[in-house]
């Protein structure tokens, strides 16, 4: 399916271009009949064929109101759609909701569209065609094509459905794959349905079925309509009305957007690229209109072009949407391009101009957002609308979190410090979750993920790979202990000696762990490799050996050889018999 939307000044033949193209009556209401004025959003479609036999397909109008009091209905009407139908009259002169809508199709980037100058019959065509067309030349619609018509007597209505065939044609297909985005412009009740809504599908696909998220609730969809016909799924683009059912929220109205839940970022501060305007400046609360919804905004010039804005209410933009800013006193329009939806505070002096030289060349690529933002979730980055790409070389990942090469490299010199400071030698190491307190990470988990040599991770803590340096207190007692046991290598002091060290329980279990001594049991140490000398002085013996056998062999005291003896069997060296007699295994 293909949408078009009209636009262009009051009584320019809007509506009766859209009649002689579908033969549908695009004005539902009694009061616009009755005026001959559209005052709401009219819709109409046809299977539209080219003079010459092509086969276009469903073709839907969004048809807007021309009078400058319902400039907002033409611009919610007008937001969503991919192609434009700009309409001026031959016997009128260059109008100013013409301007108007030219301004604002030209800040939603609209590329794809057609002129008709319609009234042929009335005025030559040929000043009213060059008037647009200069204005035309300075908007995204320059290379549009023209047509003149006369909607009284049907000349160059075939013109136009060719013209506006070759236009389609041209435009790109929309992803059906992508999520959901749909701004409502009309919401009513049907007896024994509930609640309906209708909108432009941008892209993406809506299922009957789906569940939808609008304002943070979930609505189910419990059926589809699209150009009159109930269907199973529609994808974008096309014109959509679903059936909500009863219990639809009564807050959904026009401006309400219908998305992919937990798939889009609900946001009220962005930082914007502004374009159009002329030399008239942004005025401190103009009017955004987005989609189909309009909110009044903050605005805060950054520098020249560029501005921070505060929505009133939460609304899911993302990188690279357009928008339109509009001053209601004086309808001067400017083109919005969102750079960043959810940018950093402004907190410190002439940091708005340094951020507006940041937007300058923003990057909204995973590797850009990571380089900007150092730590973010990949999950709030893919709601934001960065593309989910490779992860550049340096970039560490832990879980959701993503952290970018030159904050992963500050992190680990921090880490580094924080483990030599954090560590004892009573406790070596560091638990990982100290660790993310100490460097304000989110999860423990990028932690371990930060953790290179010569740092390990064991245990839950982080400690050094190279345990060898000690406190001087406790390396001279580690070498006092050398030389003790150099001679008798069994003869294990005793707690006097080992207090006269400064050898407590705690300090002995430290060791223990690093490796600088070998505990047996409580308050019996020896050097590391004790155990192993042991078991070459008990292969000397007849198997199997009586403790006081290896006692003697050993050359020390049941204080000593009882513990050890029992390490042996713990490790697997020695197996203990039924009759308290050992050998080895």
């Amino acid at each position: 399916m293909h949408v078009v939307a009209t636009a262009g000044h009051v009584d320019h033949g809007k509506s009766t271009l859209v009649r002689a193209l579908t033969g549908r009556d695009p004005d539902r209401l009694e009061e616009e009949r009755r005026r001959g004025l559209s005052i709401e959003l009219g819709y109409c479609w046809t299977d539209l064929t080219a003079p010459d036999g092509r086969a276009v397909g469903d073709v839907a109008f969004v048809d807007v109101p021309g009078h400058q009091r319902f400039v907002s209905t033409a611009l919610a009407g007008v937001g969503p759609v991919p192609v434009a139908m700009l309409v001026v009259a031959a016997d009128d002169p260059w109008m100013p909701q013409a301007a108007e809508h030219l301004a604002a199709l030209d800040a939603l980037g609209v590329g794809h569209g057609l002129l008709v100058v319609t009234r042929s019959d009335l005025a030559d065509p040929e000043p009213a065609l060059a008037r647009a067309r200069e204005h035309l030349s300075r908007t995204t619609l320059r290379d549009a094509p023209a047509v003149a018509v006369s909607g009284r007597t049907g000349a160059g209505i075939d013109e136009l459905r060719s013209v506006l065939a070759d236009v389609l044609a041209g435009v790109p297909a929309p992803d059906p794959d992508v999520d959901v985005r749909l701004w409502v412009d009309r919401r009513f009740t049907v007896r024994g349905t509930g609640t309906v809504v209708t909108g432009t599908l941008p892209s993406g696909t809506i299922r009957a079925g789906d569940v939808l998220e609008v304002d943070g609730e979930q609505v189910r969809v419990r059926g589809l309509e699209s150009l009159g016909r109930p269907v199973e799924s529609v994808h974008g683009v096309a014109r959509v009305a679903l059936d909500l059912g009863g219990r639809a929220p009564g807050t959904i109205s026009r401006g309400s957007v219908l998305v992919t839940p937990d798939a889009f970022e609900r946001v009220t501060t962005l930082d914007v690229r502004l374009t159009g305007g002329g030399s008239a400046r942004v005025p401190e609360s103009p009017v955004l209109h987005v989609g189909a919804a309009q909110a009044t905004v903050r605005a805060r010039p950054l520098s020249d072009g560029y501005a921070r804005l505060t929505v009133e209410r939460p609304l899911p933009f993302r990188f690279g949407d357009r928008a339109i800013l509009r001053d209601p006193g004086s309808r001067t329009i400017w083109g919005v391009t969102v750079l960043d939806p959810a940018p950093p505070q402004l907190s410190r002096r002439g940091a708005a101009r340094a951020r507006a030289a940041a937007l300058t060349s923003y990057d909204a690529t995973l590797a850009g957002q990571l380089a900007s933002r150092g730590l973010v979730r990949r999950s709030r980055l893919r709601r934001l609308g960065a593309l989910d790409e490779t992860l550049p070389d340096g970039a560490d990942e832990a879980g959701d979190w993503l952290l970018s090469p030159q904050r992963a490299e500050q992190l680990r010199e921090r880490l580094t410090v924080a483990v030599d400071q954090l560590a004892t030698p009573l406790q070596p190491g560091v638990p990982v979750a100290a660790l993310a307190n100490e460097l304000d990470l989110p999860d423990a988990g990028l932690v371990s993920a930060l953790v290179r040599p010569p740092l390990r991770v064991e245990g839950g803590r982080v400690l050094r790979e190279s345990p060898d340096t000690l406190p001087p207190a406790l390396a001279t007692a580690v070498d006092a202990l050398r030389t003790d046991l150099a001679a008798a290598p069994f003869g294990a002091p005793d707690a006097n000696r080992l207090a006269a060290l400064g050898l407590d329980v705690r300090a002995i279990a430290a060791l223990h762990r690093s490796g600088h001594v070998l505990r047996v049991a409580d308050g019996v140490v020896l050097l590391p490799g004790a155990d192993d000398l042991a078991v070459q002085a008990l292969a000397a013996l007849p198997q199997p050996f009586t403790t006081g056998e290896a006692r003697q062999a050993l050359g020390t005291s049941r204080r000593v050889a009882l513990p050890l003896l029992a390490h042996l069997d713990r490790t697997g060296r020695t197996l203990r018999l039924p009759d308290d007699r050992r050998q080895l295994r």
